[in-house]
């Protein structure tokens, strides 16, 4: 019989596609209207990441 909670293959974290792992998180407060727009982006979490990273690489150039 199949193990219902999946295999222990199932328990490995994804593995991104840049180089350094993501390990950890970032919490903060939005409108709603930001919230579903970013939801409504084919990637949410991989759109929020860039574009944080816009605005650090942004603000490093000034």
């Amino acid at each position: 019989m199949p193990n219902p909670k999946g295999s222990p293959d199932n328990l490995e974290p994804i593995q991104r596609k840049g180089e350094e792992p993501m390990t950890t998180t970032i919490s903060f407060r939005a409108t709603e209207k930001m919230k579903e727009e970013v939801k409504a982006q084919d990637d949410p979490p991989e759109f929020c990441r860039e574009a944080i990273q816009k605005a650090l690489d942004e603000k490093k150039g000034k």
